[in-house]
């Protein structure tokens, strides 16, 4: 007999019987084990799932589109290409464009959440310009901000420069109309309830400490010849351009800019080249090409930066 045959005989068969049960019992065990190990990680994995979802719904209420109705959510990949930018305009130093592109980002989502209102605009662009003005050494620490809503900037930038030893003084120019103001956008009541007037401003403002209490603020619009009478009497290092966002508007504005920046100045141009606001790459762009003081460094995120002469 072959032993083919030998192992498909009765006697081997029963032979081997006690074997292959034993066989079958412990795979049995095995596979039960797995299942249940598999329920138990399941389980597990459902409590994760749960638990993260309470973790994401607080981190929402904190900094995601739900609470604010504009996220603050910052992406690595988008963080990366400021950080580049911001880095080109202080002089490339890297290390120091993280180190207050971090900064500003907790600054921004702090002032968010204590303030009334909210700052304008997205976050890498509110980031940008909060981490750049201090790395561009202004030569003095007067700043004017040309439409500020709320505030929430200034106090912002306060702080920013206050954080490199400046001692900052500031600057508001803005109609306090009650809504933001946009010529070709409808005007209606700020999506945080909260009315746009002086008192939020100074409200807003507090948070910056002492520097934020002091600040001068004129109401009017920035081409009134009354408006820009009560504060062009000193040359600012700092100028923030976020006022009426027509290109006309624009012109007007860098046109005084140029009267009040200190030599060195920084002038520092809002929503440059955003596809909703054409005019003020416009604007600038037909300003820079004729007689000006203005040298353009360079950009971040949605903001134009410029060093008077």
């Amino acid at each position: 007999m072959n032993s083919r045959s030998l192992l498909r005989s009765s006697a081997s068969r029963r032979l081997f019987r006690p074997v292959a049960e034993l066989l079958d019992k412990r795979i049995e065990r095995q596979v039960r084990s797995a299942v249940a190990r598999s329920q138990s990680e399941n389980e597990e994995l459902k409590r994760d799932i749960q638990v993260l979802r309470q973790h994401q719904y607080t981190f929402d209420l904190l900094v995601g589109p739900g609470a604010r109705g504009i996220s603050r959510i910052v992406v690595p990949g988008a963080m990366g290409r400021l950080q580049d930018e911001v880095a080109t305009l202080g002089g490339g130093d890297r290390k120091a464009a993280e180190r207050n592109l971090a900064a500003a980002f907790r600054l921004l989502v702090a002032l968010e959440s204590l303030g009334v209102g909210r700052i304008a605009g997205g976050t890498m662009n509110i980031c940008g310009k909060l981490g750049s003005i201090p790395l561009l050494d202004p030569p003095n620490d007067e700043i004017l901000e040309i439409g500020t809503l709320y505030g929430m900037f200034s106090a912002g930038l306060i702080r920013m420069l206050e954080r490199d030893g400046r001692s900052p003084c500031l600057t508001i120019v803005d109609p306090f109309a009650g809504v933001q103001l946009q010529p070709g956008t409808e005007h209606r009541a700020d999506p945080t309830g909260t009315p746009v007037d002086e008192h939020a401003v100074r409200t807003n403002l507090a948070l910056a400490g002492t520097a934020g209490v002091n600040a001068r603020i004129q109401q009017g619009f920035s081409e009134d010849p009354d408006t820009r009478a009560a504060v062009s009497d000193r040359r600012y290092g700092v100028i923030i351009v976020d006022g009426d966002h027509s290109a006309e508007g624009v012109a007007k504005d860098l046109e005084w800019a140029e009267e009040i920046a200190a030599p060195g100045g920084i002038v520092v141009l809002d929503d440059y080249r955003d596809p909703n606001w054409p005019g003020i790459k416009e604007a600038l762009d037909k300003h820079l090409a004729g007689d000006t003081r203005f040298t353009y460094l360079g950009k971040a995120a949605r903001s134009a930066f410029l060093r008077a002469s």
